[in-house]
């Protein structure tokens, strides 16, 4: 089994790796932000509510989250 890699047989929005331009919607418990794409919840490092259009690197893809990094040069709080 490999983890922390999409390898069920269900199709995921995002792939690791890969980047998107994302609002943060929310703030999870351990004050990550928070946004979805295609229903899927993604944690984002550093990130806060609020942040808009913010361009984010998928880290981690399992069966009901994943986990982002902010790309250097996104800034965008207002």
């Amino acid at each position: 089994m490999s983890y922390g890699q999409n390898t069920g047989g269900f199709s995921k929005p995002v792939e690791i790796g890969n980047e998107y331009s994302v609002d943060i919607t929310d703030t999870g418990r351990d004050g990550e932000g928070v946004t979805r794409i295609g229903g899927l919840i993604i944690f984002v490092k550093n990130a806060k509510a609020g942040d808009k259009n913010m361009k984010i690197k998928i880290n981690l893809v399992v069966s009901n989250f994943a986990t982002a990094e902010l790309v250097s040069g996104s800034t965008d709080t207002t």
